[in-house]
């Protein structure tokens, strides 16, 4: 490995957050934890209890690192990227919000190291992959990307389990949607363009929420005809969840409604994530569809049984710092997910962990 990462700091160690760290303390990296509270679990490397709001405490915390990674809540993350924009080093995030991204991205343009938000599941991985099966067309017509993630055995009407960040998935709810429709870049309403999807034939349905395209829209436009992606859910849930957020007014009191959502549907260890990326277009004047389908279950790592969602995305940020460590992707600027190459991206220590445990 090259040494243009040696020290990183991991900020939040959440489940998410405490997982990427063990992954690049075993993939050699100096890794230095900070969070608001120090963790119950003795972990392999050294934690700092950190005021994490506060840029100028962060300022003096990440001196001479050279590369941090946010696994905080989105709306924290601007600060920390801001903060590492100023100290030179390379800045990774998990976010789906788009206007952090935004912001992030208008102050990459002169950043001496690589800005690189949203290197999560979706948008992230996910990106990667759709951009990977666009390579294999002469000519695309449609990019279709669905990803979810739901526990195994579902109950009660909702069929899920709030095994993610309650924030997060609130705001994927309610915010609006980027797609290319027709050709044209549109924003649709979440929650909408409800379709049935069969994975192993387990039927499923997707629906549009925000973020999962990263920046997409932009570098596809003109180049497509259609490109969206949808979450995908047990059948039923996108119809109670327009009830709740929409009949119920909860869309009004965003913090109010993660919190009931989380409090009636608690977290579980027996989960799944379902990869489900679909391209349409001309290959030698013939039309044609390719596909990415994989069902990712938990796995252990470290000694320690880890659920599907937080592997999944810890190893997918990993894997990015990974290839910009060894050069394998831009040193400075912005960094687009759909920029990634797929096969190196799998060939990492930490990508590789999607080629083993992947089922299709």
């Amino acid at each position: 490995m090259s040494q243009a990462i040696r020290s990183i700091a991991v900020l939040g160690l959440g489940k998410v957050g405490t997982l990427a760290a063990l992954l690049l303390h075993e993939s050699d990296y100096k890794v230095t934890g900070l969070d608001v509270q120090l963790p119950r679990e003795s972990l392999a490397f050294p934690i700092q209890q950190t005021d994490l709001s506060s840029p100028e405490v962060l300022k003096q915390k990440l001196q001479g690192q050279d590369a941090v990674l946010s696994c905080l809540p989105y709306h924290l993350n601007l600060a920390v990227a801001e903060v590492a924009y100023q100290l030179g080093l390379h800045y990774f995030d998990l976010t789906e919000d788009v206007p952090t991204t935004q912001a992030i991205r208008e102050m990459s343009s002169d950043a001496k190291g690589v800005m690189a938000p949203q290197c999560g599941l979706a948008p992230g991985f996910i990106g990667i992959v759709g951009a990977h099966l666009t390579t294999l067309f002469d000519e695309i017509r449609s990019i279709k990307l669905r990803v979810g993630a739901l526990p195994q055995h579902p109950t009660g009407l909702l069929g899920y389990a709030f095994n993610w960040s309650p924030e997060g998935v609130v705001n994927e709810y309610l915010n609006d949607c980027e797609v290319i429709e027709n050709g044209e870049h549109k924003w649709v309403s979440p929650l909408e363009w409800v379709e049935t999807i069969y994975i192993n034939g387990l039927q499923l349905e997707a629906f549009t929420t925000s973020g999962g395209l990263g920046t997409m829209c932009e570098t596809y436009l003109g180049k497509v005809d259609n490109l969206d992606y949808k979450t995908m859910r047990y059948p039923g849930h996108a119809r109670m969840m327009n009830f709740f957020f929409h009949e119920l007014l909860m869309r009004e009191r965003r913090d109010l409604a993660g919190t009931i959502l989380t409090d009636a549907k608690p977290p579980v260890d027996e989960d799944v994530v379902y990869v489900h990326a679909s391209v349409e277009g001309k290959l030698e004047g013939r039309l044609q569809r390719k596909e990415y389908v994989r069902s990712y279950y938990p796995i252990d790592i470290a000694g320690r049984r880890w659920r599907a969602i937080s592997w999944t995305t810890s190893a997918s940020v990993c894997a990015v710092i990974e290839m910009v460590s060894e050069g394998l992707l831009p040193q400075q600027g912005f960094l687009k997910q759909e920029s990634i190459p797929l096969q190196p991206f799998l060939q990492t220590r930490n990508g590789s962990h999607y080629q083993v445990a992947g089922k299709r």
